[in-house]
């Protein structure tokens, strides 16, 4: 996400690098270098030239500190105008109504189905509602089954009527329907349709009007880029819809999308999808995503994504078998699905500041622990817990089990018996007191224990 466009600015930042002062000559270089980023991650012509003169004008304003160079005095002003191109602030969706309904709408393919899912699922559980789907896509001849299948999948009712052919009418039954059973959300997925069909347009005005939402979401596949913006306008014209959705950003997308759209439309994005699973996707917060497309990363949600999925009784159980040197494969496993319910890894390694551009040439596959899961599962119980027995035939048959190789199945009880040391040299105050005094003595670690 945002790769090429993060490599860029940074070649554009380099301009500045090593020179002493801000001059009109070297920003007017760099922020020229700027412009040819944001034009190529397809932004906007006339919302990339503003950005840029205003990036310009902010950095001729500024004294540069002696403790700050020009490009790290400019990377905070870019950061601060991105962030502020995004929206500024964090918008959060309006939950007041009884019920709340939230009317979903958008071009065929964007994802839009999927992500009423996805928001459902989001509102259930960590905003402790009761949500309905109700399916008015009466075209597309799998979109209720799509719904009805991703209602299952988190737990969610879905409401449907697949005799029923008149959207508005459908729409008006599922209010009722929550109402009298209690939910307090409604989510309207209605059929995918292009700005340019009339009728198709007339049909989503239609239900809006008889069903007064509390919210209008806009979904747009990021990576169509430009013509996600001009779709949301069109749009926007229609429907004056309240915030967008962008779908597919763990995509090869450039980012013209969510730089562009807010200066266009003035209607902020509110949540982004991050993957195919029903847990990914994320409120939209325009600072973070500045980090990000600035190769900062995003430590606060890498966080957040491990608070929400933190078990405290693993947790604890965990250390009590690391104090007692138990700590085993399957433990080793359990931790693994941890790590794996936080989202893709491709996304997570984003979030790290720097991972990005040390791993740029690195592919981070989704299934990166397929071949650890197989390892752990062809060992038997007791190996599992007593590591100490894999010797050579054991090994072998573990290999053969699991479809991978001795080399493989090696390299990993080195590195699991590698993480036990760690693990119980952390729980060891004398080890660590230790080690802590060596890393003293080291090149460039003064006073490292008080720090």
């Amino acid at each position: 996400m945002f790769d090429n466009l993060s490599e860029k600015l940074e070649r554009a930042f380099k301009v500045l690098k090593g020179q002493g002062r801000i001059t009109e000559i070297n920003v007017s270089e760099t922020v020229k270098e700027i412009r040819k980023a944001l034009l190529d991650a397809d932004v906007n012509y006339k919302v990339a030239k503003q950005f840029t003169d205003t990036v310009k004008e902010k950095a001729l304003g500024q004294n540069v500190l002696t403790s700050v160079s020009p490009g790290q005095l400019l990377t905070k002003i870019m950061h601060d105008e991105l962030a502020a191109l995004m929206g500024g602030e964090t918008k959060d969706i309006k939950l007041g109504g009884n019920p709340t309904v939230i009317l979903m709408s958008g071009l065929q393919g964007s994802g839009k189905t999927t992500f009423s899912g996805k928001l459902a699922n989001h509102l259930k559980n960590k905003r402790g509602k009761k949500p309905l789907l109700v399916a008015c896509d009466i075209y597309r001849p799998a979109a209720i089954d799509q719904l009805q299948v991703l209602g299952s999948q988190i737990g969610v009712d879905v409401y449907a009527d697949k005799d029923n052919k008149d959207a508005v009418s459908i729409a008006l039954a599922g209010i009722k329907h929550a109402k009298e059973s209690g939910n307090s959300i409604v989510i309207i997925d209605t059929a995918g349709r292009l700005a340019v069909d009339e009728e198709m347009m007339k049909e989503i005005a239609a239900v809006k009007n008889a069903v007064n939402p509390d919210e209008i979401l806009f979904v747009v596949d990021a990576m169509t880029g430009q013509d996600a913006v001009n779709t949301a306008k069109a749009f926007n014209d229609r429907l004056d819809f309240t915030g967008v959705v962008l779908t597919k950003l763990d995509g090869d997308t450039r980012g013209g999308a969510a730089l562009s759209i807010l200066t266009v439309v003035s209607k902020p994005i509110k949540f982004v999808g991050t993957g195919e699973k029903m847990e990914e996707m994320d409120v939209f917060h325009p600072s973070r995503m500045a980090d990000r497309i600035l190769g900062m990363g995003d430590v606060v949600s890498l966080v957040e994504r491990a608070q929400q999925n933190f078990d405290e009784e693993e947790h604890k159980r965990i250390a009590k078998k690391v104090a007692k040197n138990q700590f085993g494969y399957d433990d080793f496993l359990s931790q693994i699905k941890q790590l794996k319910k936080m989202g893709n890894m491709k996304d997570l390694v984003s979030m790290i500041p720097g991972a990005s551009k040390a791993m740029k040439d690195v592919e981070v596959k989704d299934d990166a622990f397929k071949n650890i899961e197989a390892i752990i599962g062809s060992m038997t119980p007791a190996e599992r817990i007593t590591p100490s027995l894999l010797t050579g035939k054991r090994k072998d048959r573990i290999a053969k089990g699991s479809g991978t190789n001795l080399q493989e199945v090696n390299a990993l009880i080195k590195q699991f018996e590698q993480m036990q040391k760690m693990m119980k040299m952390m729980g060891n105050k004398h080890e660590m007191a230790k080690m802590m005094k060596q890393m003293q003595g080291m090149p460039g670690m003064p006073g490292m224990p008080r720090r």
